[in-house]
């Protein structure tokens, strides 16, 4: 599995930090706790990045999801 956050660009480095970890499922605290930073912090710059827009695409291989046989081409329909 590949995690692709599209329109990093607009984003601060800690908007990235706080939105890397927080799409992963963490919560406020925990990448508080990991960031160094309060809580309400991780609130404000998560908020703020989406606002400034962004999408987070997750990319999952066929092969791992059990829907390819050995052989096929993921391509093929």
């Amino acid at each position: 599995m590949k995690i692709e956050v599209r329109g990093v660009e607009k984003l601060s480095f800690r908007e990235r930090q706080v939105v890397a970890l927080k799409e992963t499922g963490l919560s406020n605290d925990q990448v508080a706790k990991r960031l160094g930073i309060s809580a309400s912090t991780v609130a404000t710059l998560f908020n703020r990045a989406r606002m400034k827009g962004y999408e987070v695409v997750i990319i999952i291989p066929g092969s791992s999801l059990g829907v390819y046989q050995a052989g096929d081409h993921e391509e093929n329909n």
